[in-house]
């Protein structure tokens, strides 16, 4: 579980107090970080995104108003750093399409699969859309209940108990396909 910090914590560091600040990243930062590796599925872009997480939470900290809880918020943070960087890479990937078949040449993807049951989840959230796999690591990983995912990714908690439904059959569906192929079925 995630613990929140005291606000007048929060307030030296929103007040320039870089010790303060530092307390802040020390609290937060493994949780970040594994939030950010499981949705982005890259931990070297985690590290990146983190720093940019909190690159952007030291400049949005004077603005924080205690209206939610300070741990949903850098989370939404993060959330959103990710997203950009979601984007980027689809911005990249198109590019090299693009490229690609400029030179009519195919790009060839490749991947083994390894028995062990994190791989096997961790291929599962991987092939889930980024609003379901965000939820599902809130949710699963983290343990933040419906109303602070509902914060943190700014959707309805209705929506949120509606994602982690459909995570969990396409995850479900995921396991028995991949039960069926190793049963030659």
């Amino acid at each position: 579980m995630v613990e929140e910090l005291e606000p007048a914590l929060i307030r030296a560091a929103a007040a320039g107090d870089l010790k303060a600040f530092e307390t802040i990243v020390r609290a937060y930062q493994q949780h970040i970080w594994r939030f950010l590796r499981r949705f982005l599925g890259d931990a070297a872009a985690a590290e990146d995104v983190a720093q940019e997480t909190f690159l952007r939470l030291y400049r949005s900290l004077p603005g924080f108003a205690f209206q939610a809880k300070f741990s949903a918020w850098v989370f939404k943070i993060a959330r959103n750093a990710a997203l950009d960087e979601l984007r980027r890479r689809q911005r990249r990937e198109r590019v090299a399409v693009a490229a690609a078949a400029a030179l009519d040449s195919g790009a060839v993807s490749g991947g083994g699969t390894a028995g062990e049951t994190k791989v096997e989840i961790e291929a599962a959230l991987a092939a889930l859309p980024a609003d379901l796999r965000e939820t599902v690591v809130l949710v699963e990983v983290f343990g933040l209940p419906y109303a602070e995912v509902s914060a943190v990714v700014g959707a309805p908690v209705g929506t949120i108990k509606s994602r982690m439904f459909r995570a969990r059959e396409r995850m479900q569906d995921w396991a028995r396909t991949g039960e069926e192929a190793a049963n030659g079925l």
